[in-house]
Formats: C-alpha cells, structure tokens, sequence
C-alpha cells in the first residue's frame, strides 16, 4: 500500500512522532495508518523503557466533586513545563472524572491514554495516587485544591457529617496546609507513639532533666506529636486558640483524603 506526505503528517499529528519516525513506520507497515500509529506506539513505548528510570516527582493533581462524590487525581511527569501543559492537565481532570463516575478502578482504562503522553510529551509519565470519597446521607463533601504555576498541586477532599459544606471546606484548606496523617490520635499505631515515647525520653534525659521529672515532661511533649500528624488535635490555621476538634463543634469528619504533588 503507498502513502503520501499528507499521510505521514496525519500519522504525525495523531501520535506526535516525528517526521522520520512515522515515515519509517508507514514503510514499515506498506502505508497502513492504523497499523503505523500502533507500530509507533510500540517503538515509542520501548524509547520510554529508558525513560522509567527517570524521577518523575512533578505532575499535577486534579479534583472532582460530582454530587456526593468526590475524586482526586495524581499524574506524574519529570518538569513542571509538562505539568502545566493544557495536554497533561485534560488527561488528569479526564480521569479524575472517570474516577468519580467508576470508581478507582476506573482509571486503569485510561491506560492507552497515557502511552500517548509518553509519546508526545517524550516524559516519564504515569499515573500516580488515585483517590474517591463518597458522602452518604446527613454527610457533605467539600474540598481544596492549592493552584501553583497554573496546575493543582495539593488537593484535599473532607466528608463531614452534621455540618455544612462551608465548614468542610475551611477543614480541607486547613489541611493543605497542615498536613496531618491521622484523624485522631486513636488511629495512630501504638508503636509509633512508643517509638516516639521513647525518643523523647532519651532526648530529656540526655537534657540533664531530672530523672522524677522526665514522665511529666516527656508526656508533654508527647502532645506536639499529636498536634503535628492527628487532624483533631492539630491547633486550627484560622485561630490557633482552638483545636480543630474544637472548631468542628457538633460535627464529625468522616473521612479526608489529601495528594500533594512531591
């Protein structure tokens, strides 16, 4: 089957391989299209082997609420030129979307997706934390996405109960900013608070503190550690006087969720 130049520029705009490139892989194909889009996938799947290899810790995240659902994802690539692409970003709200409509699994079929970007971006790319919360009833679920360099690069999702979405949403930016890995202290394992116990001990005897007075002192500090990683002891960004339990009031967070890109 022969080819023309304009189908050597209709296999370029499709898959974003170069001229030689897809050229080759119409010859190599005797001019079949379709056949040539896959055979570059192929050889441009093979060049990204060598590519995997590469730190990817930029991308973007992306946030979706649809109803009572609500979705974050992340995409991984290696600069944050790539990340900011109005390509790359399409990709990730296209699969957040898919996440909230699906599910997690959900997004494994935007697999074909991303070989493309791998492709025409010539990046390490790929699907990094996927996340999918869902409100049930007496629930609201509000969220935060911090916006840098024209991309979404720290996203929280908040499932409350027995308070509104403004509340929700005053969480969730705290969160962005605080960070915390637990809800409670409750959750946190009992050996990561022994570990700690015990590192403080150390750090206050080695102090010269007096050795009656080390329990009352290391329990002290032990509730900066719970300030730090328990969301509910953490003291709130808009008024450090309280607790976030204390701001919550009545209500109960459900379930949070948070990605920040690095």
């Amino acid at each position: 089957m022969s080819f023309t130049a304009k189908d050597v520029q209709a296999l370029r705009q499709a898959t974003g391989a170069g001229m030689m490139d897809s050229k080759k892989a119409l010859e190599d194909t005797d001019g079949d299209i379709d056949a040539a889009a896959q055979l570059l996938r192929e050889r441009g799947l093979a060049a990204n082997a060598k590519r995997s290899d590469r730190d990817n810790a930029q991308g973007v995240i992306a946030l979706v609420i649809d109803g009572n659902v609500g979705a974050m994802v992340e995409l991984k690539c290696e600069t944050d030129f790539v990340a900011a692409s109005d390509q790359f970003k399409s990709e990730a709200e296209a699969t957040a979307k898919l996440v909230a409509a699906e599910g997690v699994d959900g997004a494994a079929s935007r697999s074909s997706n991303l070989d493309d970007l791998k492709i025409t971006l010539k990046e390490n790319i790929e699907l990094g934390r996927v996340v999918r919360l869902e409100a049930g009833d007496g629930e609201v679920i509000d969220s935060y996405l911090h916006i840098q360099g024209g991309r979404g690069v720290n996203g929280v999702l908040v499932v409350l109960a027995g308070g509104d979405a403004e509340l929700a949403h005053d969480v969730a930016v705290h969160i962005a900013f605080a960070r915390p890995t637990y809800l409670s202290r409750d959750e946190i394992p009992a050996e990561a608070v022994e570990a700690e116990r015990a590192t403080l001990e150390t750090m206050t005897r080695n102090e010269g503190k007096p050795e009656q007075a080390l329990p009352k002192i290391v329990e002290g500090r032990l509730e900066g550690f719970f300030k730090k990683i328990a969301l509910l002891d953490q003291p709130y960004a808009k008024d450090d006087k309280q607790s976030v339990g204390q701001i919550l009031g009545n209500a109960s967070i459900t379930s949070f969720a948070q990605i920040a890109i690095g």
